[in-house]
């Protein structure tokens, strides 16, 4: 199939600073908008995974994986576009892709999976 369109798929945190790591690559290089913490957004989705601020409750896995359930919701009524997905939650965020990962699964053929990802879902069966 041809895609019309190639997002970028990162995590953020629940403001939409997208200042380090692979929100500020999508902030520059693909869309991304200061200011909005999950969805579409120029050439990129972003899914929440972090909380900036010290007073708020952190973001958990679960609040994580309804993000992931928006996404792939939105992936699957978009089969023009391929998502790539970047590890999202596992890098400024610090959870683990054992338990990041396994929220993709079943996730639609237009979304493509960090290498990290696929071997966790390849170790699940």
């Amino acid at each position: 199939m041809k895609y019309l369109r190639d997002i970028f798929v990162f995590g953020s945190n629940r403001q939409g600073i997208h200042g380090k790591g692979a929100a500020l690559e999508a902030r520059k290089n693909h869309g991304a908008r200061y200011g909005q913490a999950e969805g579409l957004q120029g050439g990129s989705y972003a899914i929440v995974t972090k909380e900036l601020r010290r007073e708020e409750p952190p973001v958990m896995l679960k609040e994580i994986k309804s993000g992931v359930l928006r996404f792939l919701a939105f992936a699957a009524r978009h089969p023009e576009m391929r998502f790539w997905v970047k590890a999202i939650g596992c890098g400024l965020a610090g959870f683990d892709p054992d338990d990041v990962a396994p929220m993709f699964k079943g996730h639609p053929g237009n979304v493509i999976l960090p290498d990290g990802f696929k071997m966790v879902l390849e170790e699940e069966g």
